[in-house]
């Protein structure tokens, strides 16, 4: 039997099985404050049983952000990456964001190929970062 795949805003409810999510796929876990900020872009795959999958996205008002995405890796393969970035991009669409972009670390050859085969292409620029402390 097959199991229906909602895909829906993260609730403070769904922190735990967020958590658990990004804990069996590997990933540091997102302070819940940070998925609060704007629930409307951070989304949930629900079976109605459990939590696949988790992304998050952000809007700054020129530019989507697309962060976190991670799937139970014993639900992979089931189209509930796509489900979810599927519902991600429909969202940004409905806010007026015209473009997203997202980072995939170098050595993630599948993660590439996976944003690739959605349309996302590699763009030249040089990532710059800078961690702030509290207080300086």
């Amino acid at each position: 039997m097959t199991t229906m795949m909602s895909y829906r805003e993260f609730t403070v409810k769904d922190y735990d099985a967020a958590c658990a999510v990004w804990t069996a796929a590997g990933r540091e876990i997102v302070p819940l404050a940070e998925l609060t900020y704007r629930p409307s872009l951070v989304l949930v795959a629900d079976d109605g049983d459990s939590l696949a999958g988790v992304v998050m996205g952000t809007f700054d008002g020129r530019r989507g952000m697309i962060l976190r995405l991670a799937v139970h890796p014993a639900r992979r393969r089931q189209g509930i990456a796509r489900g979810l970035v599927g519902e991600l991009e429909t969202r940004f669409r409905a806010i007026g964001c015209p473009r997203v972009n997202l980072l995939v670390m170098p050595d993630n050859d599948a993660g590439l190929r996976f944003w690739q085969e959605l349309g996302y292409l590699p763009a030249p620029d040089v990532l710059c970062t800078k961690p702030l402390s509290p207080s300086q």
